[in-house]
């Protein structure tokens, strides 16, 4: 049995609604003090890049590995995801941000991978300015659905807020129109949390939810460590029809040779978006930092 099943089957309930030690409560605990952030402007980021919100802390060097498993069309698949924390950097709408880049396997084939760019302002609040994936079918480039903010009608959005809190109104985590169509959000979902995966256990965890308006009860939820991030993903929804599970398998800082490996494939990366975004041209080539 998967560590999907097995912990499905102890909880007796969707992994969305417990962790590794049982349900979790769900009783919202209001705060008076929430402030929402404010809106993207390119004059409240400092020159420098690091992104060290205790929630979404992208450290060069670093890598995350997840496995688990999703329904596709309702049949079992295996899920693996590698994102890497590398020290390449790229201007996007007049913000020098991390790029991190991200392989999503299927069954152990590549599915897709993908530069993103992440940029903390002063505040630290994480925004999420854009990204180039490329998704391959049979090992052959079928699409590439990459958005930058400030062009073609994409915004910025915020991927995690500086102080997390219960009760506050959802924001967007970015916005690409038709035929991209990135409409993602995101609200706080749960406060401490306990949970453990094959890394470690966590306390005081963070979780959430994001979804799409257009989608009603179907949304996938986020498990976030302190100090260390994203550590687990489950979902909720009697719509949510992917029910993708992953949790954090090996957390590590690559050597010399992984981090020349890792900024060549950004560099080959970058080079294809430039050729195949139009939007692209707003943003400058990715250096190193």
């Amino acid at each position: 049995m998967t560590w999907v099943g097995l912990v499905a089957l102890l909880c007796m309930q969707p992994l969305a609604a417990c962790t590794d030690r049982g349900p979790v409560s769900t009783s919202p605990v209001a705060s008076a003090k929430a402030v929402a952030p404010r809106g993207f402007d390119s004059a409240t980021f400092d020159p420098s890049t690091p992104v060290d919100n205790q929630w979404f802390p992208l450290t060069p060097g670093v890598e995350y590995v997840y496995e688990g498993g999703a329904l596709d069309d309702g049949q079992p698949i295996e899920r693996k995801v590698i994102a890497t924390v590398t020290d390449m950097t790229k201007d996007v709408a007049g913000v020098r941000a991390v790029v991190v880049w991200e392989r999503d396997y299927t069954d152990g084939e590549l599915e897709e991978a993908e530069l993103a760019f992440w940029a903390q302002d002063r505040d630290g609040n994480v925004w999420h300015l854009g990204e180039y994936p490329e998704e391959y079918d049979d090992g052959k480039l079928v699409k590439s659905p990459g958005w930058v903010a400030g062009e073609a009608g994409a915004r910025a959005g915020i991927q995690m807020v500086a102080e997390p809190m219960l009760d506050t109104p959802s924001y967007e985590q970015g916005y690409a129109p038709p035929p991209i169509n990135w409409v993602d959000r995101g609200r706080t979902f749960k406060i401490g949390v306990g949970t453990c995966v094959p890394v470690d256990c966590y306390e005081d965890v963070l979780v959430i939810e994001e979804f799409e308006r257009t989608k009603p009860q179907a949304s996938q939820l986020k498990y976030y460590a302190p100090g260390v991030g994203n550590v687990r993903v489950g979902w909720r929804g009697k719509n949510e029809d992917e029910q993708e599970e992953l949790e954090l398998v090996s957390y590590l800082r690559l050597g010399a040779r992984g981090m020349e490996e890792a900024r060549e494939a950004v560099r080959r990366l970058d080079r294809n978006a430039f050729r195949r975004i139009p939007a692209y041209a707003a943003t400058s080539p990715v250096e190193r930092d």
